[in-house]
């Protein structure tokens, strides 16, 4: 694979928006946020994921230039509209928001209608943790997952994050309700690899790990079996509700692509109410016990969510960022 610097990367994407016709400034923003995901290794959501957006603003389900706006809000909860803007972008603006209001609040909360694909949720987590808050956010998604005991997908595989701040590195969980999301399962058939655990059904009926043949059905196991399934349903419930916005069910009757989405983001101002001393301890304790843990295979340690990341952006930084070469290509062919 060849190995691409961030300036470079970062430099990419945003002249392609540019010549798409988004605004210098608002290119920048959504162009840092893809490049910074591929440096921390989340190619499925980074670099991989580029060409589609740029599919869904030739489409016109992406409207470059537009920005959220409120819509109402009581207390220090607040209902806002993408207006389909960029996904990452609307998605960084509302976290600032929540994160404001949990500066006077102790506590934020956004919720966000008419969406794009937020790319890498677990940007605005990390967000939120940067600012001394826990972040919490999830979205909804098209229906691409079957409900627990059904063939044909009528959920969807909502990724979920949670984010605690840690100075040596925030511990974050950025999940989908899916056993392995699409763009992992995406990024698995581009090298030719199977995946780890199962994964979903191919289109036999067989149980699987070959992520290409799980894609045809559309058939993906979620986590946990019916309680990834039941929290899907919930979390769908929960941002359409807070948001006024479409449903998984709603997103579905739209067609074959993915717009129009809610997202809920929360952030929690943890310093504050927990006092920094009192937090470091509270989670440097915690993972010190769990890294003392006995491991199933010496060869490989017991890690905490989001313990790799520094050390994979650190060396993506120093050595560049692997891409595959016919992703690479048909960017730089935009």
């Amino acid at each position: 694979m060849p190995l691409v610097r961030f300036e470079d990367m970062k430099a990419e994407f945003e002249r392609v928006l540019i010549k798409k016709g988004c605004e210098a400034e608002i290119a920048e923003l959504s162009a840092r946020i893809i490049a910074e995901t591929s440096l921390d290794g989340v190619y499925s959501h980074g670099v991989n994921r580029f060409p589609r957006v740029v599919d869904y603003i030739d489409k016109g389900y992406i409207k470059l230039n537009a920005k959220p706006s409120k819509v109402d809000g009581i207390g220090a909860f607040e209902r806002w509209d993408a207006n389909l803007g960029l996904g990452n972008v609307t998605a960084k603006l509302t976290m600032d928001r929540a994160i404001e209001l949990a500066r006077s609040n102790g506590i934020g909360c956004v919720a966000l209608r008419n969406a794009n694909h937020w790319l890498r949720g677990g940007s605005y987590g990390l967000q939120a943790a940067d600012a001394g808050c826990i972040g919490i956010c999830w979205t909804n998604t098209q229906p691409n997952m079957p409900a627990w005991g059904a063939k044909d997908r009528r959920i969807g595989n909502n990724p979920f994050v949670v984010a605690i701040p840690r100075a040596e590195g925030h511990v974050i969980i950025d999940a989908a309700m899916s056993q392995f999301s699409y763009g992992h399962m995406e990024g698995a058939k581009l090298r030719g690899e199977q995946l780890s655990v199962p994964g979903g059904y191919d289109e036999a009926g067989a149980i699987s790990t070959d992520p290409g043949e799980i894609s045809k059905t559309w058939r993906v196991l979620p986590i946990g079996f019916w309680k990834g399934s039941a929290l899907s349903i919930v979390l769908d419930l929960a941002a359409t509700v807070l948001s006024g916005g479409r449903s998984t069910f709603r997103v579905g009757q739209l067609g074959g692509d993915e717009y129009e989405l809610c997202q809920v983001l929360i952030a929690i101002d943890a310093k504050s109410i927990a006092g920094e001393e009192f937090l470091s301890k509270a989670v440097n304790e915690v993972l010190e016990d769990i890294k003392g843990s006995e491991p199933v295979d010496e060869r490989q340690a017991v890690r905490f969510p989001g313990e790799k990341g520094p050390r994979l952006r650190k060396q993506n930084l120093e050595q560049g960022i692997p891409v595959d070469d016919g992703v690479w290509a048909k960017i730089t062919s935009l």
